[in-house]
Order: C-alpha cells, then sequence, then structure tokens
C-alpha cells in the first residue's frame, strides 16, 4: 500500500492505476479504524481493482462542544487494517493541505431535505460538514465507486442525495452495520466507554429490535412506539437523544401505510453519543 499527504500525489497514484484501466473505489474514513472499517475496504475490494482509503479527521463536521481535540488519531495501526483489508492507497492529508484557504471561507455543500432532523437537529452544521469535506474527497479521487456503512444511516441517506443532485458519475455503495457479539454496532466512539457502560450500552440495539417486532406485529401507533422507547433507554441507563421511525428512503417520519421502515436512535452513555438503527420491510 501506497501512502501520500498531498492531493497531487493522490491524483498522480489514482491517475496511473486508471491508466491501466482499473476501476477505482474510494472508502473516506476518519481513522481510528475497527472491523466495520475493515469490512467497507473488503467491499471495496470485492467492487473495483484499486482501492483508495482516506484518513482525515474534519474539523468542519465537529461541533465547539464536540470531541474533536480528543478523537483518537491511530495511524500506524490504522495502516496495518488497510493492508490487511487489501487497500492499495492511502490519503491521509493535514488539515492545510484540506483546506488551504483556511475553513472561514471554505466554500460550504449543504443537503436540504435528509439532512434535517434527527442527528442534523442534535447536530447542526453536522452534515454540511462531511458534505463538504465528502464533496472535496470525491473530486480528488474520482472514484468509479464509494463505498458508506449502514450504520450512520443518515449520513448515507445525504450522500446519495448529493451525488444524484450533483450529477457526479459515483456508484454509492452501503455496507451492512458490523456489530459485536452482544448486538453493538462497532464505532470509533465505543473506546470512549467504561466497563459498565459497554455492558449496557447493547441496550440500544435491542430497543430498536423490540419495536421493530411490534411494528411487524402489527402495531402502527409510531407515536406511542417512540414514547415507550425511549422511556426503555433511560431505564438502561442512556440519556436519549432521539428514538424515531422514519420511511427509510426519503427520511420523512413514518406514516401507517409505509412498508419501508427504518427506526434510528441516538443516546448518550454517560458522555459517549452511540447512534444505531435498524431498518427493514413490511
Amino acid at each position: 500500500m501506497n501512502s501520500v499527504k498531498t492531493v497531487r500525489e493522490l491524483r498522480a497514484a489514482v491517475a496511473r492505476a486508471r491508466g491501466e484501466g482499473k476501476r477505482i473505489a474510494f472508502v473516506p474514513t476518519m481513522g481510528n479504524l475497527h472491523e466495520g472499517h475493515v469490512a467497507l475496504v473488503e467491499k471495496a475490494g470485492q467492487r473495483a481493482d484499486f482501492v483508495v482509503a482516506s484518513i482525515f479527521v474534519n474539523p468542519l463536521q465537529f461541533g465547539p462542544n464536540e470531541d474533536l481535540a480528543k478523537y483518537p488519531r491511530t495511524l500506524a495501526a490504522d495502516q496495518d487494517k488497510l493492508v490487511a483489508a487489501g487497500c492499495h492507497l492511502l490519503f491521509h492529508p493535514d488539515v492545510d493541505e484540506m483546506y488551504p484557504h483556511g475553513q472561514a471561507g471554505q466554500t460550504r455543500v449543504g443537503v436540504p431535505g435528509v439532512s434535517e432532523g434527527l442527528c442534523g437537529a442534535s447536530r447542526p452544521g453536522h452534515f454540511e460538514g462531511v458534505a463538504t469535506v465528502v464533496t472535496k474527497l470525491f473530486n480528488m479521487v474520482q472514484p468509479d465507486l464509494a463505498v458508506f456503512g449502514e450504520k450512520d444511516f443518515q449520513q448515507l441517506a445525504v450522500i446519495r442525495t448529493l451525488v444524484r443532485d450533483l450529477n457526479m458519475p459515483i456508484q454509492i455503495v452501503g455496507e451492512p452495520t458490523v456489530r459485536a457479539e452482544d448486538g453493538l454496532a462497532l464505532s470509533s466512539r465505543n473506546g470512549y466507554l467504561s466497563t459498565e457502560q459497554r455492558a449496557q450500552a447493547p441496550a440500544l440495539y435491542r430497543t430498536l429490535n423490540e419495536l421493530a417486532e411490534a411494528i411487524r406485529g402489527g402495531n402502527r401507533d409510531f407515536a406511542a412506539l417512540m414514547a415507550n422507547g425511549t422511556a426503555s433507554l433511560a431505564a438502561a441507563g442512556f440519556r436519549p437523544d432521539y428514538l424515531e421511525i422514519r420511511e427509510a428512503s426519503s427520511l420523512r417520519l413514518a406514516q401507517a401505510d409505509d412498508r419501508q421502515l427504518v427506526i434510528l436512535g441516538a443516546a448518550f452513555m454517560g458522555n459517549t453519543r452511540l447512534i444505531d438503527n435498524l431498518a427493514f420491510e413490511l
């Protein structure tokens, strides 16, 4: 695996691969990689001949009270995981390379609709930061396809809409959430949990499954289900942020006759904010 830090080096390496007739796949990350990220890279390798990954902790998507400063930087370990997963090229720029004219005057990309509510309401500006950096990275790499995890369901919807609306010739591939044996979705933020908190954390996914089973059983009182689920999270030791039932493709609030549904939840365990979702068809 080759590692580069500048856009010039990145473009030169990708141009060489494309000149050899290779299909290019891209996996953008913020590093501190776990098995979920590895699955994205492996999926990329199944779909393309040349896999590019990026590691960049993007300041634009962090709010003023969020964990940008303490976000783990584990480049050496990440490189080992990427090599083992079959990555061919790693792009790990610094902030000045990504935002050479500063962040304040940076052109921003906003995706209305799917970016509103849920994490968009809890983290103002977050999806604008995500859409901006992903647009820049897509323009730098110009991949044929890009792979994103379904754990960040709203983010995936934002990226799909972005690519569609801006006519980007990039196939977006979603990879199912990778979970620990007890059901907890793998996340870089799981490392912030204490032993006791880690034992409690799978209650988030259990609650999503309980709501899904109730809906499959015919319960369409979504408001009551969301209220009961929120109470269950609080009883399990969480401080709930949101728990909502949405139509899966549009992310609008679910209606009784919808058939493609997703239940999305975010909750704090101590100071750690965990998110998860469960999509299903009736």
